[in-house]
């Protein structure tokens, strides 16, 4: 999904020349010591007993594919404490010759559990994202008339971690100027009036400019075409600039409540007032570009940054400054205007996304179509969030007495 998945490799020379202009607007980096970790046992996890973990299972098996195919040195990421790939190959051999009717046991005999929190604070906020469906066409006609566009082939992905250390985990994102300077990329009022000229190049026109704003949001979606196919688009990369949440800003300007915000009421308002929908749409000046990607099941979710297929309601999204991927992780949320029951399961970190920041902040993948969309759009959960780890590496956290 989408989630701002950046490779840099050849033009580390160039870049060099031009990080300045980026490193002055940067937010500091977030310091990845705030995550305090405590071990505790199975019962202690409310609604454990009662998940089904199968699910997970499946989804902790795949990601064992993808981890055996790794060097055994590399780092998990995020936090140390998730140790490197050689941490983690005696559990994924052991999951790989797991039925799903031993799930639980599975992770009940090869992992420790642990609370997290963030300095004194052991709730964070979780919220969730789906796979959008919108109505589209290969070619601009009628209504029709929003491009979704593919990557330009300008746009470079910077790790700014490979210039400064205490950049680790951040990155951006530019082209070269004619004076071979990294520059920021245009915004999305820029790119919506043309700023691309012939580097944009639409993959689909949508019918909802609405529509195509919150696919961009979620990082992937659905065509359902006019000639009656199907066709995925997913995440291929983003412009750099700083994503800014729409409801924020109606928030402030006293259009909505806080309490009153969600993606629909957000719809509600730019559908009442079209005449203003286009500046506040500005206000978020990311912009995301898509790729085409294979259906290949049409129950499998997009790719999410892990480079494999989110699960509904299984996989999450979490910031990766803190967080490795494929890791076993129990949530534990409550939505408090009691409109779904507690959320409390087992999931496993696949995406990460721009608006997801923080030790115990995630985002749960719901699916595609309408329930799944009115699911996510109304999730703002506080929860905690609890991490697996296989045994040995557990003991050596424990060791420590973090």
């Amino acid at each position: 999904m989408a989630r701002l998945r950046f490779i840099f490799l050849a033009l580390s020379g160039l870049v060099a020349l031009g990080l300045g202009l980026f490193y002055l607007s940067l937010p500091k980096p977030r310091p990845a010591s705030g995550l305090i970790a405590q071990s505790i046992s199975f019962p202690d996890l409310a609604g454990w007993d009662s998940d089904d973990h199968r699910q997970s299972l499946v989804i902790f098996q795949r990601t064992c594919a993808r981890l055996g195919k790794l060097p055994a040195d590399s780092p998990m990421g995020g936090h140390a404490l998730y140790g490197n790939v050689s941490d983690w190959s005696e559990v994924c051999a052991s999951a790989q010759n797991t039925q799903p009717d031993q799930a639980r046991h599975f992770f009940e005999t090869r992992f420790r559990v642990f609370s997290i929190r963030e300095g004194h604070n052991p709730t964070g906020l979780f919220t969730g994202y789906y796979e959008s469906e919108v109505r589209g066409s290969r070619h601009r006609h009628d209504g029709y008339q929003t491009p979704l566009l593919a990557r330009p082939d300008d746009l470079v992905d910077v790790d700014l971690g490979a210039f400064a250390p205490d950049l680790k985990g951040r990155r951006t994102a530019g082209r070269i100027n004619e004076k071979m300077r990294l520059v920021p990329y245009p915004d999305r009022a820029a790119i919506e009036a043309g700023s691309l000229g012939p580097r944009a190049r639409p993959l689909v026109w949508i019918d909802d400019p609405v529509d195509a704003f919150f696919m961009e949001i979620q990082g992937s979606g659905r065509v359902v075409m006019d000639d009656g196919s199907v066709l995925r688009l997913t995440f291929s990369g983003q412009n750099g600039q700083a994503y800014t949440a729409i409801g924020q800003v109606l928030i402030k300007r006293g259009e909505l409540r806080r309490e009153q915000v969600s993606m629909a009421t957000i719809r509600h308002w730019l559908d009442q007032h079209p005449a203003q929908r286009q500046e506040l749409l500005a206000q978020n000046r990311s912009y995301v570009f898509f790729q085409e990607s294979p259906i290949q099941n049409s129950q499998d979710g997009p790719p999410g940054a892990d480079g494999l297929s989110l699960t509904a309601g299984r996989s999450l999204a979490v910031d990766r400054s803190f967080h490795a991927l494929g890791v076993p992780v129990f949530l534990d949320a409550n939505d408090a205007a009691g409109l779904d029951p507690p959320l409390r399961r087992l999931m496993i970190t696949q995406d990460t996304g721009g608006a997801i920041r923080g030790i115990i902040r995630g985002d749960v993948f719901w699916g595609f179509g309408a329930d799944a969309a009115a699911r996510a759009g109304r999730m703002k959960d506080k929860g905690q969030l609890f991490i697996l780890l296989p045994i040995p590496l557990g003991d050596r956290l424990a060791g420590l007495g973090k």
